[in-house]
């Protein structure tokens, strides 16, 4: 098969809304992907089954057992294997459709690395697992110009939204902050089923195609909710303008690209331990989060600190989480793997 074959993408471009010219425009454009977990990797199947030109797929971790229940690219044999996820996913796309160009980077994107990442591309997927990085995301695309669309997923529920700088409003506009640890469960704490996991990555691949094909007239504005379980859907800020105010896409601040919000990673000496705090204080209500910990681990608390023992990967680990937010995570001096634990159960 030749590289410029568009043949096997004829059940794609036989669909009108698509059609041979949108299907060519596909096949020329560049995708970066920001996390390649349960999200990540249906994107990254889809995107590249339909014909993506070049898609660079982003993720700092490695594949564990529990994962194989949502990330469809993966199996045992990667697990035995010890691969990182990003590369897991490159092997196996690779033998799906040759004709993509796939570049697997295993790396924690961040405020310092971001901007290189999606560098080139006209369009960046979310499929990372926490607010912060986030907000790193629409900093660099609001100032870039390139459209990205976010999605989240936990339990039963998940969110989508699609931003085209200049054009709709941005993470910012919606959400002036992020959630309070309390109020944003993950996965790891919350526990998630399959098919919400499908349906979120579809809705974002959807409006990923009518970008790629310059038809960002059609995308569905606003951010649209969906619950898998009870069926229902919602749809807000569908005619919300760009808030006047908003200090990324009309002020061009940003606070989070420059590192000047989010939390910051301290290596204690001596101690296998990494420290993290944030940008600012936080209250923390620990009965609420003890609650939400409870099927994680052990769990006790205090007025002045909560911690919780666990295993994780054969691995042991203790978080000391103090009420302004700060944390230490012992049982590991690698910041990005504490960065990773931190996310999964204090949920940033």
């Amino acid at each position: 098969m030749e590289q410029n074959d568009l043949s096997r993408y004829h059940r794609q471009y036989l669909f009108h809304k698509i059609g041979l010219d949108g299907q060519k425009k596909i096949s020329k454009s560049r995708v970066t992907l920001i996390g390649c977990g349960a999200l990540g990797t249906v994107i990254a199947s889809a995107l590249v089954r339909g014909g993506v030109g070049f898609i660079r797929i982003v993720d700092r971790d490695f594949i564990e057992l529990n994962n194989l229940q949502r990330q469809v690219l993966f199996d045992e044999e990667d697990i035995r294997q010890g691969l990182p996820k990003a590369i897991a996913a490159k092997q196996k796309l690779e033998r799906v459709n040759h004709q993509v160009e796939i570049e697997a980077v295993v790396a924690d994107a961040n405020y310092t690395n971001i901007e290189s990442l999606i560098e080139g591309a006209d369009l960046v997927m979310d499929g990372s697992d926490n607010f912060e990085i986030r907000y790193v995301i629409n900093d660099a695309c609001v100032k870039a110009g390139i459209p990205w669309v976010y999605g989240g997923c936990v339990g039963d529920a998940g969110l989508s939204m699609v931003v085209i700088p200049k054009k709709t409003p941005c993470l910012a506009c919606l959400f002036q902050s992020e959630p309070p640890p309390e109020l944003s469960p993950s996965c790891d704490t919350a526990g998630i089923i399959s098919p919400i996991v499908n349906i979120v990555a579809s809705l974002q691949v959807t409006e990923a195609l009518k970008i790629l094909m310059g038809k960002t007239d059609q995308i569905l504005p606003g951010l649209y909710s969906y619950n898998v379980w009870t069926r229902a859907a919602h749809s807000f800020g569908t005619n919300a303008e760009r808030d006047p105010n908003c200090p990324v896409c009309q002020k061009g601040i940003y606070e989070y690209l420059k590192g000047e919000k989010g939390v910051r990673t301290t290596a204690l000496c001596g101690r296998n331990a990494v420290q993290i705090s944030r940008d600012r204080a936080i209250t923390i209500d620990f009965s609420v989060i003890a609650d939400k910990l409870k099927g994680v681990g052990t769990v006790s608390f205090n007025n002045f600190m909560l911690k919780l023992t666990l295993k994780e990967s054969g691995s042991d680990f203790e978080i000391t989480l103090f009420p302004d937010g700060r944390a230490i995570i012992k049982g590991t001096s690698d910041i990005p793997r504490a960065k990773s634990i931190y996310s999964k159960y204090i949920s940033v």
